[in-house]
């Protein structure tokens, strides 16, 4: 037993387990969102299961991939495998054995369902790391498709296709996304560079990062807010969702004016809030 915690123990930093939550987060909120007959408590936990045996698998494989350029970074040189804690074939054959399971679990669960979650964790893992992530700093974009699949897979558990509010739940993940990494990527630009990742920063100039932050906050809280509107969310909560999208744009816009550090660590910090407050009131005024 006490060898089994330690390994968990070891492994649990390669799952980003906030990362990993959110996203279960998001794909509980597609699900509910859709407030039909055939919600369920056995259906809600397969689908957190699933997604979090998928998201972690996905996670891992992406760490074994990245392990070289994450040695090169100050930021990440201290994780499990490039500090050399955890081996590499271990951790490849323990991040398939999840993907596949969360697969398999999703498949048992609903066809169309599993659909959706194998093109998340294809596109993350094939497409955005081992494709374009150290090719073109455009590869966010389809890291942000892939962050986009739970909600989008849960709407469909729901009601059983894919539909406008899923699309756009969908399309408000993707935007999102890029003004959380985009942030990032400014606040630890020499670390990048150090690793050789192409970045918006270093591509196209730390001012059209900020603009593109600013137009991706915009067409987030653009899509999650008319999301609300489509699935007759509750007045109150629906309120709260448009005063935090109206914050998040402020301050995207804000950073554009004053590039301090501190402002954008704040944009970076807020852009988490606002997904994740978004998400619980979609979960709590689904009517």
């Amino acid at each position: 037993m006490i060898a089994i915690f330690s390994k968990v123990k070891q492994y649990w930093p390669l799952i980003k387990s906030l990362q990993t939550g959110l996203l279960i987060l998001t794909g509980v909120a597609g699900y509910v969102s859709a407030r039909c007959p055939i919600f369920n408590l056995g259906d809600l936990l397969s689908l957190i299961g699933s997604l979090f045996l998928t998201v972690s698998g996905s996670t891992v494989l992406n760490m074994v991939w990245d392990r070289d350029i994450d040695a090169r970074m100050n930021r990440t040189k201290r994780r499990p495998l490039p500090a050399g804690v955890i081996d590499s074939r271990e951790a490849w054959i323990i991040g398939l054995s999840l993907s596949i399971l969360g697969l398999l679990w999703a498949i048992y669960l609903n066809w169309l369902f599993a659909l959706v979650i194998f093109a998340g964790l294809f596109t993350d893992v094939v497409v955005y790391t081992i494709w374009l992530k150290r090719r073109t700093a455009w590869s966010i974009l389809w890291g942000g498709i892939s962050g986009g699949m739970p909600i989008l897979a849960g709407r469909v558990l729901g009601v059983g296709a894919v539909d406008g509010v899923g699309m756009l739940f969908m399309i408000g993940i993707l935007f999102w996304i890029p003004t959380h990494i985009l942030t990032f990527s400014i606040k630890y630009a020499e670390d990048y560079a150090s690793a050789g990742i192409p970045t918006f920063p270093s591509s196209y100039g730390v001012n059209r990062t900020r603009l593109m932050i600013a137009v991706s906050s915009l067409l987030s809280a653009a899509s999650i807010v008319i999301s609300g509107i489509l699935m007759n969310l509750t007045t109150g909560y629906l309120r709260l969702i448009i005063v935090l999208a109206v914050g998040l744009t402020g301050l995207a816009m804000g950073s554009m004016f004053n590039a301090s550090e501190r402002i954008n660590f704040g944009l970076f910090k807020y852009a988490s809030l606002f997904m994740m407050t978004s998400m619980f009131m979609v979960i709590l005024g689904a009517r």
